[in-house]
């Protein structure tokens, strides 16, 4: 939906909107933590139906304030706020814990939905869906301290992030020791650095924080440190001891994902909030690198949410737009039509690879889960084809700030820069093509001058 960008925000709190509620055995939160289930019935289909029904509310919301977020670079709090009352922040949470533990297609599918309202939004919900998602799959966090990033006493949301990348180090998935270092003493650790593209930032109440430790032979880990965090208040007023939001967010796409940098000094955390202490190239580098790997189509799954926008604002601008020398809508054109055919071909694509793979990963199919990079990066493509036609079909129309689409560009751009990137995904894929071997070419046979052979 475009929103008029010369009217005020819609508050908040003259709205209501009937989402659904997501109930918890003997939870009362306005924020539950659990279930889509639906007692003895098929899982499958009655819990994605459930998940998209809330997905498309949440959505909805989101897109009535995605022009106003992306115009002041503030976090869709009014989106987030729905996504927590409707329980879709826990539905990757494994189901010991009270959680859906979807699967990665409805998850992708989830994302795609609110990608389609603001991938701002999604992606700072994304995050917290891979915590959960890793959690359940591959336990790290101690019991007592996870149950804390489900339910917030409070009922606000609670939104989870790992912080890796650095201004020196660049993103830990391409090697070397990161800067922010603990410091062990007596009390536990004294954390202190600084993160930055800390995607929800001061929205954040759970910050896992990729740290080396200050011994002789320094080890890297994750270190868990809670946060105050406020939806609504400013970036930089961070009320957590020794944490300093720093608001340098300034981007081209997704402004609203307030990826703002993070300030670390002499943070503590206890002994037992620090997870996977390892010497340094002892795992993988990245959760895209190893068996989790799949959970990488989360990202191109939202921006294909954002192409679906793109192609709607499109077909309705061409649908309406009536030039005096034509007499008709330009929809009536072949040309127009082609056009939208080959955006819909590419978007249908791009649909197809991440959901395609994602299932066949959810059926147990090793093989699909390292082929994820590979369609994370063609699926991208054609997203970021799609979009870019459809500026240049409208021309004008289609770079001016009072119509969406040229916001669907400037976000779905953003789709490169995630890990695994696109020169890491090809050159690993190509490699494995020269390990493999390529057959031996048979000798050419011998032929006589008259061109008979031997």
């Amino acid at each position: 939906m475009n929103v008029d960008p010369t009217q005020p925000p819609v508050k908040w709190d003259t709205l209501w909107y009937p989402l659904p509620m997501v109930g918890s055995p003997g939870a009362h939160s306005p924020h539950p933590t659990s279930s889509f289930d639906s007692g003895d019935r098929d899982p499958g289909e009655a819990k994605s139906t459930a998940v998209q029904k809330a997905a498309g509310e949440v959505s909805r919301i989101l897109a009535e304030h995605a022009d106003h977020h992306d115009r002041a670079g503030t976090l869709p709090v009014e989106g987030l706020e729905a996504a927590g009352r409707a329980g879709l922040l826990t539905v990757t949470a494994a189901r010991r814990y009270g959680g859906t533990e979807l699967g990665i297609q409805s998850t992708a599918r989830l994302l795609a939905e609110l990608g389609q309202g603001d991938p701002s939004a999604a992606l700072v919900i994304c995050m917290t869906l891979l915590h959960h998602a890793f959690q359940a799959a591959e336990p790290t966090w101690p019991e007592q301290l996870y149950r804390r990033t489900l339910t917030d006493p409070a009922g606000a949301p609670i939104l989870v992030n790992t912080l890796r990348v650095e201004p020196e180090l660049g993103t830990p998935a391409r090697g070397g020791l990161p800067a922010t270092t603990a410091r062990r003493t007596d009390d536990g650790w004294l954390l202190s650095g600084r993160k930055i593209y800390s995607t929800g930032s001061h929205a954040l109440t759970w910050m896992a924080v990729f740290a080396r430790t200050d011994e002789p032979t320094p080890r890297v880990g994750t270190f868990l440190v809670h946060h105050d965090a406020d939806l609504r208040a400013s970036p930089s007023l961070s009320t957590s001891p020794g944490i300093q939001v720093v608001p340098t967010w300034d981007h081209l796409g997704l402004r609203a994902t307030v990826s703002h940098d993070i300030v670390l000094t002499d943070v503590l955390v206890p002994f037992d909030a620090v997870v996977d202490l390892i010497e340094p190239g002892t795992g993988p580098a990245h959760a895209s690198a190893g068996p989790m790997a799949g959970w990488s189509l989360l990202l191109p799954a939202l921006y294909l949410g954002v192409a679906r926008a793109a192609l709607d604002w499109l077909v309705g601008f061409l649908q309406t737009r009536t030039p005096s020398s034509l007499g008709a809508p330009l929809s009536t054109l072949p040309r127009f039509q082609t056009a939208v055919g080959e955006l819909q071909a590419r978007i249908l694509t791009a649909e197809e690879l991440i959901f395609g793979l994602a299932g066949r990963i959810d059926g147990g199919d090793t093989e699909a889960v390292g082929r994820a990079g590979v369609v994370k990066t063609v699926a991208c493509r054609e997203l970021i084809a799609a979009v870019q036609e459809a500026v240049a079909l409208v021309g004008n129309p289609g770079l001016t700030r009072a119509n969406p689409l040229q916001r669907h560009l400037r976000d779905i751009l953003c789709s490169r820069v995630h890990t695994p990137q696109d020169d890491a995904v090809l050159l690993g894929l190509g490699r494995a093509v020269f390990s493999a071997g390529a057959p031996v070419a048979p000798e050419r046979p011998a032929t006589s001058d008259q061109g008979s052979v031997r």
